[in-house]
Parts: C-alpha cells; structure tokens; sequence
C-alpha cells in the first residue's frame, strides 16, 4: 500500500472510532417521557392497585384478599401503594 492509501484508511478508521464513542451515551430518541407516561398508564390496572398483587403484575391478577395468581401461580403480596377507599357509616 502506498503512503497515501495508508493514510486515507487510518483517517477513516480513526474518525469512525470518534464518531461511535461520542454517541453511545446519547439517546437515539427522546423517548424518555413517553417512558414515563406509558408505564403510569400500565400501572393502572388492577394488577397494580389491588390490596394483593402478584409480584409479576401479571394482567389481570390481583384481589382484595390472599391468594395466589390465576396466571402464574404466585402467591399475591401486600400492595405497599394500594389505598383504601375511605367509608362514611
């Protein structure tokens, strides 16, 4: 290979080496928001707000009493966030 040659690829080389590594930090997308709001969304479901959940979320689990998840078996847990409807008597 002439001088030239040998040149031209060790500047491509180096400037696709330069360009990946400043890019890999960088989102490709601003998708950081819709991240949010799409799992505020999923996190509505009963498998979510049920007194006992199951530790998966399995859609459509979750009950207001002990159990286990008609999906995978598990058996529910106490929901930490859940919040009970306060009653007027």
């Amino acid at each position: 290979m002439n001088a030239k040659i040998k040149t031209l690829v060790a500047t491509a080389f180096i400037t696709t080496l330069l360009f990946m590594t400043s890019c890999k930090d960088k989102p490709q997308h601003n998708h950081e928001n819709t991240n949010e709001q799409t799992e505020s969304v999923k996190k509505q479901g009963k498998e979510y707000t049920s007194t006992y959940v199951c530790p998966m979320h399995c859609k459509g689990s979750g009950s207001e009493h002990e159990g286990t998840c008609p999906k995978c078996n598990m058996t529910y847990v106490m929901n930490e966030n859940h919040k009970k409807k306060e009653h007027e008597h």
